[in-house]
């Protein structure tokens, strides 16, 4: 059996790579090398080999997460002589923007939904959740997009405490990245999944980040297992600089795209601005409001260059 040290913090166990790559216990690797390129987000190195060492096990440990919670639900029933619906299990994953939180996302979508069980699996991130920008303008915080009072909080907890009670349709907005804002005329109907991965800067907020809006419960009470998704600062600044670059070159030049004023830039100037974007807005939310949720992870996975997973913290 693979042995784990103890980490810094006594409520956690730490494992590297090799330590856990080895939890994998034989899981076949269900996906092909084209559907993990399809996986991966725009800036990300993403390879068999890191799906198959981190993502893997991860799936694994989930997956008896998830068959004790279904076994406890049963055992419930019984002494209540109910028939009651199947509890969707709630997944979060938190962790600075630029750091890969959307892709390991998708990989676990893609590997859960694959396991023999056959669980329907939905993906929503906490971006549709953004108060549209015309609100936000109203409100000067445009430049503090992703920060708590840049939420529809009380919206989002409404969503996950619906799909979490089994609601048969609960409906979430969806959010475009291209055009910077929610799309009004577009949904997405959650149906009584299995699973939900929910991702974004605030799945693991309490009430200390909310205090301008203060109520009595927070996604993370609905979170049945949560990931946070770690890297130095530096790594996530430089991921940050790189991925503005690449969308300068892409998705900036759409005429529709909310940044298209961005694409004719000489690469010293985008580099100067996504520098100043990354100290200004998006370190600032990092150390004020994200990283300071990291300890109530249920796992970290902790990062370094190319994006691979270098070591992983359990909660014990």
């Amino acid at each position: 059996m693979t042995k784990a040290v103890q980490s810094f913090s006594t409520t956690y166990l730490q494992f590297s790579r090799k330590q856990w790559a080895a939890l994998r216990n034989s899981v076949p690797l269900t996906l092909t090398e084209a559907e993990i390129a399809n996986l991966k987000g725009i800036n990300e190195d993403l390879s068999l080999e890191e799906v198959a060492e981190i993502y893997l096990p991860l799936s694994r440990l989930l997956n008896f997460y998830i068959s004790f919670n279904l076994r406890r639900q049963v055992v419930l029933e019984q002494f209540l002589g109910t028939d009651s619906q199947r509890i969707p299990y709630i997944i979060g994953i938190a962790g600075s923007v630029a750091v890969g939180k959307s892709t390991t996302a998708r990989v676990l979508q893609a590997l859960l939904s694959r396991w023999p069980e056959h669980r329907t699996v939905e993906l929503v991130t906490t971006d549709g959740f953004l108060h549209p920008n015309h609100v936000l303008k109203k409100r000067d915080l445009m430049k503090k997009k992703g920060f708590p009072q840049s939420y529809d909080i009380r919206s989002l907890v409404n969503f996950v405490s619906k799909v979490k009670s089994g609601a048969a349709r609960v409906i979430a907005p969806v959010y475009s990245h291209l055009i910077y804002d929610i799309i009004k005329q577009d949904q997405k109907v959650i149906s009584r999944p299995d699973i939900l991965i929910l991702e974004g800067l605030n799945v693991l907020q309490s009430r200390s980040d909310y205090q301008h809006d203060p109520h009595h419960v927070f996604v993370s009470d609905f979170v049945d297992f949560s990931i946070y998704v770690d890297a130095s600062e530096d790594l996530l600044q430089h991921w940050y600089i790189n991925r503005f670059l690449k969308l300068r070159q892409g998705a900036f030049s759409d005429p529709d795209s909310y940044f298209h004023h961005y694409a004719q830039l000489s690469e010293q100037e985008a580099v100067t601005i996504a520098s100043q974007l990354w100290v200004e807005i998006n370190g600032l939310n990092l150390k004020q409001n994200i990283l300071p949720t990291r300890e109530r992870a249920s796992l970290i996975l902790s990062k370094s260059t190319n994006h691979t997973v270098n070591k992983v913290r359990l909660r014990k």
